[in-house]
């Protein structure tokens, strides 16, 4: 339990979108409403399929903002008016199209597959709602890499805190135990204490 609630903190103070955040589907429906709203798409199409999207809770736990999707198994990438970029493709595996019925059939028929949207519009970067419902892309090299290192650092951190807790319960147990004038529990937390700190 102890374990649990110290990862827990750690993981919570890491601030950006990790791997596995879950980010509630109320909010990627809204950020959805208001791009809708404040944008005009190449393809209109595009819209339909995002309005599809979001009427389903179900897909929407499965959908993933990403600012690059190289690598995923399945994207849809989509742009606005006025951005130099393709109108729309959808890839699935190393299978392009830019139908997007063949994309809207292929979401219909596989609900249980995840579906890493990838958004190019005017200013995203300063898009509040966009950011928050952005992820890392987990098939990226550097992303792996990254969560390895968060690994190792939360590692770090849970093993130290362990040990100080454990040194900071010992030490009362000692002091309980010179308050009882318990010689033989003093030797043996005593003689616990020092093999702690032999083998931190």
């Amino acid at each position: 339990m102890y374990k649990r609630i110290l990862f827990g903190a750690f993981i919570k103070g890491k601030g950006r979108k990790q791997l596995g955040s879950i980010i509630p589907v109320m909010d990627k429906k809204s950020f959805l409403r208001s791009f809708l709203k404040r944008h005009q798409l190449k393809r209109r199409e595009c819209a339909w399929l995002l309005n599809y999207l979001m009427n389903d809770d179900g897909l929407m736990e499965r959908v993933h903002f990403l600012d690059r999707s190289d690598e995923t198994p399945k994207a849809l990438i989509i742009s606005t008016q006025g951005i130099d970029t393709v109108p729309f493709s959808f890839r699935k595996q190393h299978h392009v199209t830019t139908d997007c019925e063949k994309a809207f059939h292929d979401i219909r028929l596989n609900h249980t597959e995840e579906i890493y949207i990838e958004l190019h519009f005017k200013d995203q970067e300063l898009h509040a709602q966009y950011l928050a419902v952005l992820e890392d892309n987990p098939y990226l090299p550097e992303t792996k890499e990254r969560k390895q290192r968060f690994e190792s650092e939360a590692n770090v951190v849970l093993s130290e805190s362990i040990r100080q807790f454990q040194l900071n319960k010992i030490n009362d147990e000692i002091n309980q135990a010179l308050d009882a004038h318990d010689k033989e529990a003093f030797l043996a937390l005593t003689e616990k204490l020092n093999h702690l700190l032999k083998n931190s």
